[in-house]
């Protein structure tokens, strides 16, 4: 009796034993499931776990993987948690600025960089809008905003533009072969112009930055190829959101400033050239909630063929 009596309390201290150890077991499973809401059993009930979940998530080509048969459990698992993970994208701060609508809602007007304001003249703001940062290839048009860009040591671009008309009958159209045929006779007519308003010690220097040209063009096959050559024939996009950002120079303009320096070019300096650049659109430096900025972009990504 005392052999059955001992044997008894063995048994019920083990089921005591048993009953203890399934709350831990409970509570681990638990917290398990708040890591990992898949079952990893493998078992039938897991599968259809995972297929349930495959389910309820986007419809795309890992689905297929989900609830195929053959998919070993192990990939079904990954598949599934890196379905439910957070996307680790995050849109970039000046993404915000440019997906806003370019219009003032206070004014209905079209939104503008801030150096354009209510008092800037027309010509100026037309400037803005139609040409300053759109992407220039010809040789005539960029020698005339290289021209115009080395009058900025003189005047403002509006006073300049204000005259832009007389500039291109006084220089043929900005014809570099015009131009580096002119004498000493048209020089002196144009100097004398009240309504040019350029000293004679202005015009030689446009007139020799047109012989500087055409050895360009001799040398690389067009003035256009040689200054696109220095931003690998793709306009340099920047994303300034404040006027206080945009540069005055740029190691890029200081590098393209020192070149022509060597090739002979005058009225070339690092400010005249970043001035030049971002003219021709060379490089984009609309700030990124002017109503310009999108389209010069555009402009600047769309496919093309340097001629």
């Amino acid at each position: 009796m005392s052999k059955a009596n001992t044997r008894r309390h063995d048994l019920e201290r083990n089921k005591l034993s048993k009953e203890k150890e399934k709350p831990s077991q409970s509570i681990l499973s638990k917290h398990l499931k708040r890591i990992y809401p898949i079952g990893l059993q493998r078992s039938g009930s897991s599968l259809s776990s995972l297929s349930s979940l495959s389910l309820s998530l986007s419809q795309n080509s890992n689905d297929s993987l989900l609830t195929d048969s053959t998919t070993p459990l192990n990939q079904k698992i990954s598949l599934a948690l890196r379905l439910i993970a957070p996307s680790e994208r995050r849109e970039a701060p000046w993404a915000k600025t440019v997906q806003q609508q370019s219009q003032d809602t206070s004014t209905g007007e079209l939104r503008r960089c801030n150096w354009i304001t209510k008092n800037s003249d027309k010509v100026y703001v037309a400037f803005h809008d139609e040409c300053w940062g759109v992407p220039v290839y010809d040789d005539n048009q960029l020698f005339e905003l290289l021209a115009m860009s080395g009058m900025l040591m003189d005047y403002n671009w509006t006073e300049i533009l204000k005259r832009r008309e007389l500039f291109r009958e006084a220089f043929g159209g900005f014809d570099p072969n015009f131009v580096a045929k002119m004498g000493e006779e048209e020089i002196a007519d144009i100097a004398s112009n009240k309504a040019i308003m350029l000293t004679e010690c202005r015009v030689r220097c446009i007139l020799d930055n047109a012989k500087c040209i055409l050895k360009i063009v001799r040398e690389f096959g067009s003035f256009g190829s040689y200054m696109w050559g220095y931003v690998n024939h793709k306009p340099v996009i920047n994303r300034y959101r404040y006027p206080r950002n945009v540069p005055l120079r740029t190691p890029k303009a200081e590098a393209v400033s020192k070149d022509l320096i060597k090739h002979g070019f005058r009225l070339v300096g690092p400010v005249i050239v970043c001035s030049f650049m971002q003219a021709a659109g060379l490089t984009i430096d609309h700030l990124v909630d002017c109503y310009r900025y999108s389209e010069c972009v555009s402009l600047a990504e769309r496919p093309w063929r340097h001629i």
